[in-house]
């Protein structure tokens, strides 16, 4: 089983709580204490893992940073969803299924951004490229302060194709497109919907664009030309949140 040196507070506490990945030792800064050090004891004790103590240098090599906050653990890699697993699950709950597709997202802080926000506005899972696309790595569950932990991600060879196999289920795709010829705000989000989100510098690519229902904008003001990926992203997944969270008369 391959491994990787999971790093920070949040996404340890968070990968023990969430509980899909195998721990086999976490090592703590000799004299550290932080707030969340007891629940990660007893999280750490009731699926018996050994806590160590090492020194702070020990730490900078474990996480190849200095940003480990004084604490990592040896940890197997992040679990992804098989597709045809991951599309059996959709609107099990009872609301209609709400996925976000990132095509060409290539920086793991963006990566990190979306997944947070997207755990938060309620999103059943998320799908990714296996090329053209940053890796759930450690640093990319840093940059999501540990959602990444919780949230549902399946990888596929191409997202056209993926797109095509879940219309089969009844969803609507909306392109987020700085030309889209529909506000966001505009558009209905209520339903069984994915929301693609483009890469950093080139957008969604003309193949996957070609697959989506709609191309929707968000209206802005100013000199910039366009927010970046991960704030349009969290613009786009809030107004879905809202629509299917609001209570109509």
């Amino acid at each position: 089983m391959k491994k990787e040196i999971l790093y920070g507070i949040h996404p340890v506490i968070e990968a023990l709580s969430a509980d899909r990945r195998k721990f086999f030792d976490i090592n703590i800064a000799k004299g550290k204490t932080f707030r969340n050090f007891s629940n990660i004891q007893k999280l750490a004790i009731s699926r018996g893992v050994n806590i160590n103590r090492a020194e702070k240098t020990e730490l900078d090599a474990m996480a190849g940073t200095r940003q480990h906050q004084g604490i990592c653990a040896s940890v197997s890699q992040y679990p992804f969803v098989d597709f045809s697993s991951f599309t059996a699950t959709m609107g099990k709950n009872g609301t209609p299924p709400f996925l976000v597709l990132l095509d060409n997202i290539q920086d793991p802080h963006n990566l990190g951004a979306i997944i947070r926000t997207a755990l938060c506005a309620g999103v059943n899972g998320i799908i990714i490229p296996k090329d053209r696309s940053a890796p759930p790595t450690p640093a990319v569950s840093r940059g999501s302060a540990g959602a990444l932990e919780h949230m549902l991600m399946a990888r596929v060879t191409n997202i056209s194709i993926a797109i095509q196999a879940l219309k089969k289920h009844g969803l609507w795709f909306f392109g987020l497109d700085m030309n889209g010829d529909k506000s966001v705000f505009a558009a209905d989000l209520s339903g069984g919907i994915a929301l693609i989100i483009g890469g950093e510098d080139k957008g969604i690519r003309p193949l996957v664009k070609k697959e989506c229902d709609f191309l929707i904008s968000i209206p802005q003001k100013g000199e910039i030309t366009s927010l970046n990926a991960s704030a349009a992203g969290a613009v786009a997944l809030y107004e879905a949140y809202r629509q299917r969270n609001i209570k109509r008369p």
